[in-house]
């Protein structure tokens, strides 16, 4: 059941990329990149619940915390044109 969640995390992966590289505009292509960052945090889980590794699971909360983090970053500067 994991093995077929995961291959539909990575089949819908392509439709995000395709968004990605097709976006009118620069916020739809970094929205489409902090929702690839998203379900690679989702296949961190589901990989670290398949094989008994609950460590997985700190490095997917940790990769989420970056994710979101740096997309908020990226918003801010494009809109203002700096950080502080």
């Amino acid at each position: 059941m994991f093995d077929t969640a995961l291959l539909l995390l990575i089949l819908s992966s392509f439709l995000v990329i395709y968004r990605a590289l097709k976006g009118p505009r620069v916020f739809d292509r970094v929205l489409a990149i902090n929702f690839i960052g998203t379900k690679a945090v989702i296949i961190l889980a589901l990989i670290g619940f398949s094989y008994e590794r609950p460590h997985f699971l700190d490095i997917a909360l940790l990769y989420a915390l970056i994710n979101f983090v740096a997309t908020i970053a990226f918003l801010k500067y494009r809109a203002t044109g700096k950080l502080g």
